[in-house]
Formats: structure tokens, sequence, C-alpha cells
């Protein structure tokens, strides 16, 4: 018998439990994508290495926030987490101000405007994630947790995975998502490539108690060094993303609470303010990476696995769970039309969607953070000159504001 042959019996008399998907990577975007198939009729599994911490009210709200736009808000409300995620502990925002400290121009976003009642809400990750993790079970989701990927082969009909860590070394699965980070091991696997840029920045993170109320908006300011948001909390405080040059970032870091109020209140414009307290600070690296495509046989990306972009304007998250709504609906069309949900040309249709759409926004976002970066004085000249006409057009910031949304 040659080894190819005694290969493949060997692969299936090790095939193990099997299934429509297998989703890898449990993190929001990860979780929601085995939710929404299961809750579709697909038979679902997901593996992820480690299960999330418990998320208790008690706790302290955690320093990874995310701002929902309407879109993943709608998704959430499909999967049946919303209510109880509002309800716990959310904060709405209904206005967005933006301005820029080289040329003092500014853009404000009304909810009113655009006939809602708000803009998002900022939630925390982890209370997100909690919620679908609590969701699984009755949806039918198999879990496999701990347990990790250590390779995967792909059979005429199916994807089997080899496991370690888990009580079974081996499923399988018609189709293979990948939701396992900005890192992704199994995009590796893959022979998937990716390209981008490194910021040399870092996000440092906090919470932070102001000299005046945050009105439930949004306040992003424009610095020569970065943006600096500041993102209404439930609880009165705001949670900032100061980005920074790398080197400048460590100093932050390492400044006394006296030195760090000081130098944020200036970064901020004192809009809120003083800042009166804050939480330990952490940081995190920037930069932009997109996958060269979504797909391979019988194998798709989705969430950070298949695109990074800058924090700039919050929509990593949201752009993650678009991918989910998609790639649910395309397998939908799929099944319900008679066709293998894995076949390639169902695959590049969720591929193409996504990919063509998540690269227009990081791109957008990417020459947004390079725009603000000019200093010389004709093109902040310029700059403030194109932040006034849009501010002022209706109908362009209307779509902007749309597009944000994920209307």
């Amino acid at each position: 018998m040659s080894t190819m042959v005694s290969s493949r019996l060997e692969s299936s008399r090790r095939r193990g439990p099997a299934f429509d998907v297998a989703v890898v990577g449990g993190g929001m975007v990860g979780a929601a994508a085995a939710l929404a198939l299961a809750r579709a009729g697909f038979a679902t599994a997901l593996v992820e290495a480690r299960a999330p911490a418990p998320w208790f009210a008690s706790d302290d709200v955690d320093l990874r926030v995310v701002g929902l736009a309407p879109s993943s808000i709608a998704l959430l409300h499909d999967l049946g987490v919303w209510t109880s995620i509002r309800t716990l502990r959310a904060s709405p925002y209904g206005h967005m101000h933006v301005w820029d400290a080289a040329s003092g121009t500014t853009i404000h976003f009304d909810a009113a405007d655009e006939g809602r009642d708000l803009l998002g809400y900022i939630v925390e990750n982890n209370l997100v994630q909690w919620q679908l993790w609590q969701a699984l079970d009755a949806a039918g989701v198999h879990r496999l947790c701990p347990a990790q990927v250590s390779g995967y082969e792909v059979l005429e009909d199916r994807v089997q995975l080899s496991l370690r860590g888990a009580d079974t070394d081996a499923v399988s699965a018609r189709l293979l998502v990948a939701a396992d980070g900005a890192a992704s091991p199994l995009r590796a696997m893959a022979g998937i490539e990716t390209k981008g840029r490194d910021y040399a920045q870092r996000g440092v993170v906090a919470h932070v108690q102001t000299e005046y109320p945050h009105q439930g908006t949004a306040w992003q300011r424009f610095l020569d060094t970065g943006p600096l948001a500041l993102l209404p909390l439930a609880d009165g405080r705001s949670s900032i993303v100061w980005s920074l040059p790398d080197d400048e970032a460590q100093r932050v870091l390492a400044l006394d609470d006296e030195g760090f109020f000081r130098e944020l209140g200036v970064a901020s414009d004192f809009r809120l303010g003083r800042i009166v307290g804050a939480t330990a600070r952490a940081a995190f690296p920037l930069r932009l990476q997109l996958a060269e495509t979504y797909q391979a046989e019988r194998f798709v990306l989705l969430g950070d696995a298949a695109h990074a972009v800058h924090p700039l304007a919050g929509q990593g998250v949201n752009l993650g769970l678009r991918d989910v709504a998609e790639l649910r609906d395309t397998l939908v069309d799929a099944r319900d039309a008679g066709r293998d949900i894995a076949a390639t040309h169902v695959l590049r249709r969720y591929a193409r969607r996504r990919r063509s759409a998540d690269t227009l926004d990081a791109l957008g976002f990417d020459a947004l953070a390079r725009v603000y970066g000019w200093q010389v004085s004709p093109l902040v000249a310029a700059r403030g000159l194109g932040v006034r006409l849009v501010d002022k057009l209706s109908p362009i910031k209307r779509k902007l504001a749309t597009h944000a949304a994920g209307l």
C-alpha cells in the first residue's frame, strides 16, 4: 500500500467528530461566528485555547473597550445577547466631536441629524465575549476548550483538524473558519500572506475621571503625535486611547499620576476639564495588516485574522462582526440552494465582498492617519479647509456617518 493511501486511511480513522463548520478562535468575533452559524442551523464546533474569564458587574471596567456600531448591535440582537449586554454595562453615545490641534477645525456628528437615537455604545470587550460564550451551549455549539490546532488536512469533502490539549485529538468539518487573531497560526498554515505597515506607535489605554461630564459624547483630537480618543463609559468616566510613537508611549506609561494627569489634560485640550483620577495604564502596538486573500480550499478568514486596522475610527471589531454577518448569510444562501457550503465559488462570494469592504475601510483609516500627520503649514491649511467643507456639506457628512454605522 502506498504511503499516500496509508496516510489517507489513517486520516479517515482519526477523523473524529464531524461538523458543518469548525471555528478556531473564541474571541468576540470567533464566538459571534460560532453562535451565528449554530443559530442558522449549522452543526458548529468552536476551538479555543483559553476560555474567557467570567465577567462580574462588581469588577472594574476592563481597559479594552469597543465602540459598537448599529450594524454590530443589530447582529448581537439577532444572536440574543444584546439586551443582557446593554443592561449589564454599556454606555450609549449620541455625539462624536473631532477636532484638529494644528488647524483648529472641528467636525461634529449628531445621531439626531441621521434620524437615529444613538451613534453607538461603548462596551467592554470581555463583557461582549462573556455573553456570547454564555449563549453557545444553548445554541448547540460544541466547545473544544482548552484546545489548539496543531495542523489540518483538506480531504475530498471536508477539513480534518489535528488537535492538542482537547479530549479528542481530531475533528472534521466541511468548512474551517479562522478567527484566531492578527498573528493567526491558521492563516500561516494555509499559506496566506499579509501586507501592511507597522505604525511604530502604541495605543496607551486607561480609564480616567474628568472634571466635567463626558456628555454622552465620543471625543477625538488629532495631535502631531497621533489621535487621542476619550470614549464615554457608563460609570461617568472616559476610556482613553492615546496613539503615540513607541518611545513617547513608553515615557507616558512611566509618568507618575500627577504628570500623566497634566499631560493628558493638555493633549485633550482640557475639553472635559482637568483629569482628576485614572486607572493603571497599558499599551498595545498599532499596525495595518490585510490578508492577501480571505479564502483557501474549504477555509476562510474573518476578524483580526483577516484585517487589523488603525484604532482611530474604532472600527476594528465592527468590521469583524460584519464579516460574521456576511459569512452567515453566504452559507445560508448556499445551503438553501442545495450547494456545498464550502465550495470555492461560495466562499469566493464572501471573500470578495468582505475583502473589498475591509480594504476600503482599512486604507481609508490609514489615509486619515497620514493626512492628520501633516504638519507643514500649507498642508495643515488644506486639511482644515477640507474638514470645514465636509462639516458643512450635509450629504457627505451623512454618508460618512452612515458608513461608520455599517448601515
